[in-house]
């Protein structure tokens, strides 16, 4: 039983297409079908259910998956604490994430402080991060929704609140601040359905009793200030640039409106110097960032 062996197996268990399985792993879909034909020889049993063209992990498959899974991680958790005991690098990062545009400066005054840093960034869905973090493809994941999973911890590194932007012109652009429950009849301008803010911002219209009347739902924090520009509705938005943000923000006296961004970590996992010095350095900076914002 080879290493590449189970590392093809675990991208075809996830993806249960061999063919797409054999693009992503940029190898020849015949070469694959015969690494996993020969490490299905080499375990005993079937890992797959085949009908005609298509393929599923059977019950045999998701126990060893799970294994491999361990295995491979166990790993690479070696390699990572080898190479830093034996001085071959700082050490590398693999962060996910579900928003880049709160990182990026964070990000950029990292590296001129830890040039030698390697970064690999994936953009994932909730549900995706819970799992590379779980089964330890990536080091952390900076998230605004808790990972309520067993061995993973987290820490906050930036809480910011949540504004009601309007357009020019709207009935309430002079007001400092006013009550969610006031916009119930207001076209809304929202993210789509399962989109980690919209999932927390449909917990704030719980709290207000409304039920909002979307307009248009879109997966880019940008378009939903671009579209509140032109007029067509309301948002629940960030801090968008502060005081100069060329949006109309309205302090929302009702519910409570926040969110709480986190560095998650799985607590059984080795976790890298490079990482652990990124995990503080966030901390520290969002708190820098906090005060110089409030003073």
């Amino acid at each position: 039983m080879e290493l590449l062996q189970l590392r093809y197996f675990r991208t075809v268990a996830r993806m249960e297409h061999m063919t797409k399985a054999a693009q992503e792993l940029l190898i020849a879909q015949p070469a694959l079908s015969k690494t996993i034909s020969r490490l299905e020889e080499d375990v005993g049993v079937p890992l797959f259910d085949r009908h005609g063209g298509r393929i599923h992990l059977n019950t045999f498959g998701k126990a060893f998956l799970d294994k491999v899974e361990k295995a491979l991680a166990l790993l690479e958790e070696g390699r990572k604490e080898v190479s830093e005991l034996a001085g071959l690098e700082q050490g590398g990062i693999h962060l996910a994430t579900t928003t880049l545009d709160r990182l990026t400066d964070a990000l950029g005054e990292f590296l001129t402080l830890h040039p030698e840093v390697n970064f690999r960034i994936t953009q994932a869905s909730m549900e995706e991060m819970t799992h590379l973090v779980e089964t330890g493809e990536v080091d952390m994941c900076f998230t605004a929704l808790p990972i309520d999973r067993p061995d993973i911890s987290s820490v906050s590194v930036l809480k910011e609140d949540i504004y009601l932007a309007v357009p020019q012109g709207h009935r309430f652009a002079g007001k400092k601040s006013i009550r969610l429950s006031e916009l119930a009849e207001d076209p809304f301008i929202g993210y789509k359905e399962g989109f980690p803010f919209q999932r927390m911002n449909d917990l704030l219209f719980q709290e207000a009793g409304i039920m909002p009347n979307f307009v248009c739902r879109v997966d880019e924090p940008a378009a939903i200030s671009s579209l509140v520009r032109a007029g067509l509705g309301v948002a629940l938005v960030g801090k968008c640039g502060g005081p100069n943000s060329p949006l109309n923000l309205l302090h929302i006296e009702f519910p409570v409106c926040q969110r709480n961004f986190q560095i998650a970590w799985h607590e059984k996992r080795y976790l890298s110097l490079a990482s652990r010095k990124f995990r503080e350095f966030l901390i520290g900076y969002f708190a820098e960032s906090d005060s110089v914002s409030s003073g």
